[in-house]
């Protein structure tokens, strides 16, 4: 026990897996790609896997490290999130609690999985008596909202994404709604920068097909690198949330990476990071 399980939702964007598993495999233990087995989304319309693609993961999987576990992940009196939310919570039991139970979607990519690894270990303890000290972990999304002709329109502000737990009571998605403790890692998170008929795909399959804003779509099809500084307010359900998007000059995810890495202003300084888990600390001190 107290391994790194990782698990992967595999759905009609299982093409991202070839950029998002790299970069966790070296450091996980296990790796668990769930899908339905009738291949559905949460909303119940079908998708089809190339076979092209397991036979790049068997190639890919040179450490017999990946398991897929097919499923009925839907249930056509769920809403999409509720079926979103109850894949997961059995994928985290598939995974096996005792172990850290790392969710990871197929268009998220770690910067640097192996520091958020480090930063994980430093809380194996909550691993010995799970169900009594429920936590869960959180990293920062850098959003990349749209590709343009040349480069990327990014969310200026990371924003927080809980990526692990030490027990699997999801309410909302990967959510626990139990003790965050923040660890200063950043993830590239494709979120809506898909094509066009992709993202309307998307926004109808999703767990948060309900709450799309009716603007969203306008927005974001209007907006590009020449003009995206006359707008505001881009997130999909309370725009305001993203107020405003800055412009990076390539579409290479390493080149991406690096930037992200780099870059000062996209990562939490360590007064912020004190201040927000001893936050979380106090506010959960007397719950049990």
């Amino acid at each position: 026990m107290k391994k790194i399980h990782v698990g992967f939702l595999l759905s009609y964007d299982y093409e991202l897996l070839k950029l998002s598993l790299p970069p966790v495999y070296q450091a996980a233990d296990r790796i668990f790609l769930a899908h339905d087995k009738d291949f559905r989304t949460w909303n119940g319309k079908q998708f089809s896997v190339d076979p092209e693609f397991f036979s790049w993961l068997k190639e890919f999987d040179v450490d017999h490290k990946i398991e897929i576990y097919a499923d009925d992940f839907y249930l056509p009196e769920l809403s999409t999130i509720e079926n979103d939310t109850r894949e997961r919570t059995m994928l985290s039991e598939k995974m096996g609690v005792g172990n850290w139970l790392i969710q990871v979607d197929s268009d998220e990519y770690f910067i640097d999985f192996e520091k958020f690894v480090k930063d994980l270990r430093k809380f194996d303890h909550y691993l010995d008596n799970p169900e009594k000290n429920k936590i869960q972990i959180a990293a920062f999304w850098l959003i990349i909202y749209k590709y343009t002709n040349e480069g990327i329109l990014y969310v200026d502000k990371p924003l927080k994404a809980i990526f692990a737990t030490n027990y699997p009571n999801y309410k909302y998605a990967r959510r626990t709604n139990e003790r965050v403790i923040y660890t200063n890692n950043l993830i590239l998170h494709e979120s809506v920068s898909r094509s066009e008929d992709d993202l309307r795909f998307k926004l109808e399959n999703w767990g948060h097909n309900k709450d799309v804003n009716k603007d969203f779509l306008n927005k974001w099809i209007a907006v590009d690198e020449t003009n995206y500084m006359n707008f505001e307010n881009f997130y999909y359900i309370e725009p305001e949330r993203w107020k405003k998007l800055e412009y990076f000059p390539t579409k290479n995810i390493s080149e991406i990476k690096n930037y992200a890495q780099n870059k000062k202003s996209l990562h939490l300084g360590k007064s912020k990071l004190f201040f927000r888990n001893f936050g979380q600390w106090f506010k959960f001190l007397f719950k049990k």
